[in-house]
């Protein structure tokens, strides 16, 4: 699935859908349940991020991720995320840190793909269909066309309608289904 954003956000504090995003700040949603906030990934919160993939991979229906990571694989990818990538969860006041997500550039090794970003999102299995994926793009997406993003896509697993149709809503389309890749 692919988006092309065209335009240019209104400078680091870019607003839409009434989620103010801004580097080093929390992102307060308004019409959020328990008042969950996006914010910036943390280093502590590879835990709670492992806690929410992990039982993802183990259902083997929504990802083609198929093994289990790690506290510490999960840290290292967050120390090692690209700097020109944006990172982050949503984070219920009840329950933590219930939802992911990330934009990291498509390509590095061509400055022809700098505009292209990839995005993954991940909601916790309890806390699924209650806006968070929405909360979180509407934070997202202005920080990545901040940072010189225009495009974005997704890979989604064809048998997952209800990622289908969360994109859909984001404005994304279908531009290719991919025979036999993932060996699930």
């Amino acid at each position: 699935m692919s988006k092309e954003r065209h335009g240019h956000a209104a400078g680091p504090a870019a607003r839409l859908g009434g989620v103010a995003a801004s580097e080093g700040e929390e992102i307060e949603g308004e019409e959020m349940t328990d008042e969950a906030l996006v914010r910036e990934v943390r280093l502590d919160d590879a835990e709670a991020l492992v806690a929410i993939l992990n039982p993802i991979i183990a259902a083997r229906t929504y990802t083609v991720l198929d093994t289990p990571l790690s506290i510490a694989a999960e840290a290292g990818y967050i120390r090692g995320f690209p700097p020109r990538g944006v990172f982050v969860v949503a984070e219920s006041r009840s329950a933590g840190v219930v939802a992911m997500q990330s934009i990291e550039p498509f390509a590095d090794y061509t400055a022809a793909l700098q505009h292209v970003g990839v995005i993954g999102t991940f909601v916790a299995l309890q806390a699924r269909r209650r806006g968070l994926g929405s909360l979180l793009c509407a934070a997202s997406v202005p920080l990545a066309r901040a940072k010189g993003f225009r495009k974005l896509l997704t890979y989604v697993r064809a048998d997952n309608p209800a990622a289908l149709a969360f994109y859909a809503e984001q404005g994304f389309r279908v531009v290719g289904t991919a025979v036999a890749q993932a060996r699930i």
